[in-house]
């Protein structure tokens, strides 16, 4: 009988921990447990226990990224779950970017993400599950976080357009798309100011509704009513008015904006 397994990226911290937390309540054999920290993952390991296999590999590295098929080519499972949670995120001018960390968020955000589905909905069997994290931020463009609102917004239609080719295969794809996230890649405090983030939650909240709303098969997931406020916002306000709030609203913690 061939090995159920569920992968979730970017699973030492944050989100994706919670996400494996869900995991181990679901009906798999093995978590592939993927991100760069092995020391981290050890210690997710050490938490959650022996159903837990550790990855280490960077997902911005294409070697490393592809040696992934290699390992579904070699143990030929049955991928329950596929959970795409690494991810970047850097509110910033263009200007402060270097062209290397362009690049990284781009590979990591959106190619990597993309990589692994194709890699994996060949091992997926009708009840499989895609969950592609994406953003609020991919409803509209936002100056300042442009690189990151753009790639969230690859991600999202990415997503919602992969349902739509996988219909009739019995496999779902979802994203998941919170606002800001209590997780440790917030940055909680600019020149000394303590950042004020609306809608903010916590990231087993997020996590809860995500997998819920997948196994309903919905191609996205919104886990709060500011989130969809803010989306239907987005779909009604022209979208120079939406980047005009937004400038107003960080325009304290940037201060060129």
């Amino acid at each position: 009988m061939d090995k159920r397994i569920a992968i979730v990226t970017g699973a030492s911290g944050g989100i994706g921990k919670e996400f494996t937390k869900l995991m181990l309540q679901e009906e798999v054999d093995e978590i592939w447990a993927i991100a760069r920290n092995q020391e981290k993952l050890t210690a997710l390991k050490n938490e959650f226990g022996d159903k837990i296999v550790t990855i280490s590999k960077d997902l911005m590295n294409s070697t490393e990224l592809h040696s992934l098929g290699e390992m579904l080519e070699k143990h030929k499972p049955v991928i329950a779950y596929l959970i795409n949670n690494a991810g970047i995120a850097r509110m910033a001018s263009y200007q402060d970017f270097s062209i290397e960390e362009v690049e990284n968020t781009i590979r990591i955000n959106c190619s990597a993400l993309a990589v692994l589905c194709s890699l994996c909905i060949p091992y997926m069997r009708r009840g499989s599950r895609i969950l592609n994290l994406s953003s609020a931020s991919s409803f509209q463009p936002l100056p300042y976080l442009n690189l990151y609102a753009a790639t969230k917004a690859f991600e999202r239609s990415y997503s919602r357009s992969l349902n739509v080719e996988l219909k009739g295969t019995g496999i779902t794809s979802t994203a998941v798309c919170p606002s800001w996230v209590d997780t440790d890649m917030l940055l909680k405090e600019y020149d000394g100011k303590r950042i004020k983030f609306p809608g903010l939650v916590t990231p087993d909240r997020v996590a809860i509704t995500a997998l819920r709303d997948a196994k309903r098969g919905k191609d996205m997931s919104v886990c709060t009513l500011y989130v969809k406020g803010t989306h239907v916002m987005a779909k009604v306000l022209p979208q120079k008015m939406m980047m005009k709030m937004w400038v107003r609203k960080i325009k304290k913690y940037i201060p060129n904006a």
